[in-house]
């Protein structure tokens, strides 16, 4: 059972008048005659009654009627969606995100992007850094929003998207925590947490490289998995830490922050995409991050 034999029979039966059905659907009536005919020794009953007076439908054509027109409808259905998944207005986009990124750029980015693609369902998932790139690798993830420096292989492509300067964080009754000027070499002695290097290997050795360069090597007393994990270890006395400012969007009390020297290099964001898997809805949701960024005078991506 064709579409074009099924156009044909509604066409007829819409008309009831083959000659008038021929010119609807743009055959000759012998053409739109052997459409039918096909049409009925495949389903292995007639469809019309006719004579040179007159046509009708039969109890099965009248039957056919609805389904054939649910067929079609199915059929342009399916048609429209297809064109639509190529202009990326249906589909689905699966992006992770670091915590960092959950309270910076997915919300904005993510109800922009809802109101303009209703169409497209958007899956949100907090991943690690390192799972990211993984699930990258094995398109379980579109598009992935981490911070970098990363490992990663060829395929995954990363466009840096924030920039945010690192700070100290100190319990409230640390000595620090009164505003007395510090240098980074006054740490040496102190107890940090960090984040751990296996979720975040380049993350952690550029806090370590900050702290390497001011010519120690921290005493590590507790590891998080996340960023408020880190802020809760650090207001209950277990250690300091350096962070990027943006942890500080996680209302934790008992935690003072106090900047770093200006030229130390900062904590960066990127979005993450495999150039193997790109559909055109998770270039329009990338688009949305790239246009967020610029809003944000984030510095031009990385080549």
């Amino acid at each position: 059972m064709e579409i074009k034999q099924l156009r044909c029979f509604l066409a007829v039966a819409e008309c009831l008048h083959f000659g008038h059905a021929a010119e609807k659907v743009f055959l000759s009536q012998p053409a739109l005659s052997l459409q039918i005919r096909a049409l009925e020794e495949e389903i292995g009953v007639s469809l019309f009654e006719r004579n040179r007076h007159k046509t009708r439908l039969t109890s099965a054509g009248l039957v056919l009627v609805e389904d054939a027109q649910r067929i079609l409808d199915l059929a342009q259905q399916a048609a429209d969606h297809a064109r639509q998944a190529t202009l990326g207005i249906v589909g689905t986009v699966n992006v992770g995100f670091i915590s960092t990124a959950a309270a910076l750029i997915v919300p904005p980015v993510a109800k922009k992007f809802c109101k303009s693609y209703p169409g497209v369902s958007l899956e949100l998932r907090n991943v690690l850094t390192e799972d990211q790139v993984k699930a990258l690798q094995e398109r379980r993830l579109d598009i992935g929003l981490l911070r970098i420096p990363v490992n990663a292989p060829p395929e995954i492509q990363t466009t840096l998207v924030h920039r945010e300067p690192f700070v100290l964080l100190v319990p409230s009754e640390h000595p620090l925590a009164d505003g007395r000027a510090f240098a980074l070499e006054d740490l040496r002695n102190e107890d940090f947490v960090m984040y751990t290097r296996k979720l975040a290997a380049g993350f952690h050795d550029r806090i370590l490289g900050i702290l390497n360069a001011a010519g120690f090597s921290p005493r590590i007393v507790q590891s998080a998995s996340e960023m408020y994990t880190l802020l809760s270890l650090v207001a209950s006395g277990q250690g300091i830490a350096i962070a990027p400012v943006s942890v500080l969007l996680h209302k934790t009390t008992g935690v003072v922050a106090r900047d770093l020297p200006d030229n130390i290099e900062q904590s960066e964001i990127a979005m993450a995409v495999n150039t193997l898997h790109i559909t055109p809805a998770t270039q329009r949701f990338a688009d949305m991050v790239i246009e967020w960024s610029a809003a944000q005078h984030a510095v031009p991506a990385l080549p």
